[in-house]
């Protein structure tokens, strides 16, 4: 990115219909601290650091990112910088402190256990988007948002998400508080929403929080080989990057590539300006460990894909199905709940 550009307000959207203006690309912390390998937290701050000078000012993390790491990596930062920052964090997903997943707890109990412990680890007075990070479907949604709702009017939250929820959900959600994002998995390899969460979100003035809107890095064009990757990565197990499914979503990554080059941009900038222009509604959080794949992510923010670029992409799409689901079954039975 250039410095004249770096120098121009960072373009926002605001988060449903009542909540925050955000920077139009927020910044997903989890793999700072959790699921990609090693990381160095001094350099991680100075991402932190560098994304908030830029005016990127949604941060994403989560109780479970590193079982409470993450939003402790936060801490000193918000601590220097809370004003500039919109806020999200998540809880639901219960974890050992060895990392294993134990429950997933929607319980009215959990949800003020949960945000005590988010709010002490990062050192706030509230969190300004509080997520259920996935549905507990023992407990009824209701008596989940209404804890939360019950955070809002103790003054702890601001503002109040549902991730990976389903429309139904979604739907029985907002009768009870106003739900200002959902956050769930979207990007050029990874198009579910769109048939009905979408539109429902649309109907229910809930926008919507891509995360993972680089296939976890898949569409940058860098990752060809999961033997590449650390031992720790999780991606190593993701269906998409085995066999014969890796081969199948490679031809995808390689037409991408193609385009993106023909028309001047990274292969990354071309997925996140492809997500930007499906809506005004959509902030798309994409993660980095580096300042420069940061810079690189925030100049998709100034591209303006033109009518016939769009329908070029689509019908790339349309050519290269993707291969596998997107979690190993266990996590799949999760999602859309």
């Amino acid at each position: 990115m250039s410095t004249s550009q770096l120098n121009l307000p960072c373009p926002q959207r605001q988060l449903g219909r009542a909540g925050p203006q955000v920077s139009a690309l927020g910044l997903g912390c989890m793999g700072m601290s959790d699921f990609y390998g090693p990381a160095d937290d001094a350099a991680s701050v100075a991402v932190l650091d560098h994304a908030l000078d830029q005016g990127i000012n949604l941060l994403d993390t989560a109780d479970m990112y590193g079982v409470g790491a993450n939003e402790r990596l936060l801490a000193p930062v918000l601590a220097r910088r809370r004003r500039e920052v919109v806020l999200a964090t998540k809880f639901g997903n219960v974890r050992a402190p060895d990392g294993r997943l134990l429950r997933i707890d929607g319980s009215p109990a959990y949800v003020r256990q949960a945000c005590e412990a988010s709010l002490q680890r990062l050192g706030v007075d509230h969190i300004d988007l509080y997520y259920q990070h996935r549905v507990d479907k023992s407990v009824p949604i209701e008596d989940t948002v209404g804890a939360m709702a019950d955070l809002v009017r103790q003054g702890k939250v601001r503002h109040l998400g549902l991730s990976e929820a389903s429309v139904a959900t979604l739907r029985r959600a907002a009768a009870v508080h106003p739900i200002a994002a959902l956050q769930t998995e979207y990007s050029l390899w990874t198009r579910d929403v769109e048939a009905e969460i979408l539109p429902t979100c649309r109907a229910l003035g809930v926008s919507l929080v891509p995360y993972s809107p680089l296939g976890r890095g898949f569409l940058s064009g860098e990752l060809r080989d999961p033997s590449q990757l650390d031992a720790a990565d999780w991606r190593r197990a993701n269906p998409r990057f085995q066999g014969e499914h890796l081969q199948a979503n490679l031809a995808l990554a390689d037409a991408l590539m193609a385009l993106a080059a023909a028309w001047g941009h990274t292969p990354a900038q071309l997925a996140l300006a492809w997500l930007l222009a499906q809506g005004p509604d959509i902030v798309p959080i994409p993660g980095t460990r580096r300042i420069a794949r940061l810079d690189e992510n925030a100049a998709a923010m100034r591209i303006a894909l033109s009518a016939a670029q769009l329908q070029t992409l689509a019908d790339v799409l349309a050519a290269h199905p993707v291969s596998g689901t997107r979690y190993p079954a266990a996590a799949m039975a999760a999602l859309n709940a």
